[in-house]
């Protein structure tokens, strides 16, 4: 099947509308019609704001963090559509897939 992979990046402590960014995030993915996502949490990361790393000093909520969605474009569509309107300026990438199940 043809889909579209969504990542968008974000920092672990990020919250909008009360909320943790990727909680925040699955909700509004939900409305959109996109059944799953997931959050992987970085082990480092670096870029404009510097080098952060996980460890025992590290301050929590600045590692990087992506949340991935894989849908249909019309449904992407619409997700990154409720990102904007809500005034969120998230960096995102979006790469055609194609998915499978094994076994199948």
């Amino acid at each position: 099947m043809e889909q579209q992979l969504l990542r968008l990046y974000v920092r672990e402590g990020m919250r909008h509308d009360g909320k943790r960014i990727h909680d925040w995030l699955f909700e509004q993915a939900q409305a959109a019609g996109i059944t799953g996502g997931t959050v992987f949490r970085a082990s480092a990361g670096y870029g404009r704001h510097g080098l952060h790393e996980d460890s025992f000093f590290e301050l929590a909520g600045e590692l990087p963090e992506t949340i991935e969605f894989l849908a249909d474009a019309e449904r992407i569509e619409a997700l990154l559509a409720r990102v904007g309107a809500a005034g969120l300026r998230l960096i995102y990438t979006i790469a055609a897939v194609h998915t499978g199940v094994t076994g199948a």
